[in-house]
């Protein structure tokens, strides 16, 4: 991996509310992100990855100045347990596509959707997913972006393929895939199972058991508190402020992370207040940080 992370990095899926009452082009994001006090961010591709040339000449160079790192969120329509095969390919194509507007813009990492189950069972679409991504590392290695590296989303629909364990599996199909642990939506789906320092210490278990500590040690993340239903899961992301009572806490989440010596990516994906949250976040991980010496 290209970013050697000494500390965890904190940054905003997309931009707040705050940023674009203020900007009206994603050009501005990088001094913003830094000026704020955060060190990432996650582009957006959720309805395609059209990043162009003349806007990644524009973007990239003050991304670097600013000193943030980059990764980019894959189209949500991607489906790698899609049961026709032309669904399949056409997902391959835009992971590729995907692949293309990250090293545009100087993204390492790319955020991917699984899937849905449909009418499959949950091995059977499995078996698809890891055919499917097996195949487009493949074909991204050949076309020379064997540095862009594909994180897996944990996801918080019940009925979506990506639970913890289906996205180790999907993860241990090459050494160099990450895990997106959406802490919000593992959360959803086992309808507010994350309570406690201990639950988070259960989920990097299960990381380091199946890919190794030094897996574990960087891998990708979002945070948000999350309405969810029973049976569905996951409703819709709201925010630290919700006094409603939705989870996860981060605070446990910052303590062991910090314990652990973890240096993750953490994207926060509130609903509008992406920023203010994150950085809540970071300083109360760079706290812990300074109490423990």
């Amino acid at each position: 991996m290209s970013i050697e992370l000494t500390c965890a990095r904190f940054g905003t899926a997309g931009n707040s509310d705050a940023y674009s009452e203020k900007f009206r082009s994603n050009l501005d994001v990088p001094e913003y992100i830094r000026d704020y006090g955060l060190d990432h961010y996650e582009y957006q591709c959720g309805r395609g990855a059209k990043v162009t040339e003349k806007f990644a000449k524009g973007f990239r160079p003050r991304a670097e100045a600013a000193g943030i790192t980059l990764s980019l969120h894959a189209p949500y329509y991607i489906s790698l347990s899609g049961i026709e095969a032309q669904t399949r390919e056409k997902s391959i194509g835009y992971i590729i596509e995907s692949c293309e507007s990250a090293r545009r813009i100087g993204a390492e990492r790319i955020v991917i959707h699984s899937g849905s189950c449909a009418k499959l069972s949950r091995d059977s679409a499995l078996a698809l997913a890891r055919d499917t991504l097996s195949r487009a590392r493949k074909r991204a290695v050949e076309l020379g972006f064997e540095d862009i590296i594909f994180c897996p989303e944990t996801m918080g629909k019940i009925n979506q393929l990506g639970d913890l364990d289906e996205v180790l599996e999907l993860c241990s199909l090459d050494e160099t895939f990450l895990p997106t642990i959406d802490f919000g939506h593992l959360n959803a789906r086992t309808y507010g199972g994350i309570k406690t320092a201990a639950d988070y210490e259960a989920i990097f278990d299960a990381v380091e058991k199946r890919l190794g500590f030094d897996r574990l040690k960087v891998f990708h993340s979002h945070f948000s508190k999350i309405m969810f239903t029973e049976p569905g899961g996951e409703k819709k992301h709201v925010t630290f402020d919700d006094n409603k009572g939705f989870g996860p806490d981060f605070e446990p989440l910052m303590e062991v992370i910090a314990k652990r010596g973890l240096t993750p990516i953490i994207v926060c994906e509130s609903s509008g207040t992406q920023d203010k949250d994150a950085l809540t976040m970071k300083k109360y991980y760079e706290a812990v940080k300074e109490a423990q010496g």
